[in-house]
């Protein structure tokens, strides 16, 4: 819990030296911009990138994704390389994570898949939280903050 504490306080921090200098760059992909939700997909702070939580979802469309944890993971995880790679960037600049799972039980298995999408050993700091519901009833949800400096 207090590493959770002292990394919040971290991010806090370097949120607020370059929110000193620089402001917010709202971006939505016009696939998303469609479905009409009410939040950017992405918010840039300097080099800095903040990614709204991504669930597990068929592309350009507001239905979850099938096979489970497993397919789940998959799409959140293509989502995420596709919004990244829209602001030149890729899995290898993602700095922290967090997951939400309905369902802790399904830990190994949502593991099993994210792992695959990173270089061993150069995952990126991560948090994961059970929660009770997710959006368009998701197993789960990832959001992530990214390093976009060069």
């Amino acid at each position: 819990m207090k590493s959770i504490q002292i990394m919040s306080c971290l991010i806090a921090i370097a949120f607020l030296q370059t929110s000193a200098t620089a402001k917010p760059e709202f971006w939505t992909s016009p696939e998303m911009s469609e479905l009409g939700f009410p939040f950017s997909q992405t918010a840039r702070v300097g080099d800095t990138l903040y990614l709204s939580g991504v669930i597990g979802t068929k592309p350009g469309k507001a239905e979850v994704a099938e096979g489970g944890i497993e397919g789940e993971t998959r799409a959140a995880m293509e989502q995420i390389q596709t919004i990244l790679a829209a602001h030149d960037a890729g899995l290898t600049n993602l700095a922290k994570c967090t997951v939400f799972l309905a369902d802790m039980s399904e830990w190994p298995a949502f593991n099993a898949v994210y792992a695959g999408y990173f270089e061993a050993g150069k995952f990126p700091a991560r948090s994961a939280l059970g929660v009770n519901g997710l959006a368009l009833d998701a197993r789960l949800e990832i959001e992530c903050i990214a390093d976009l400096s060069k």
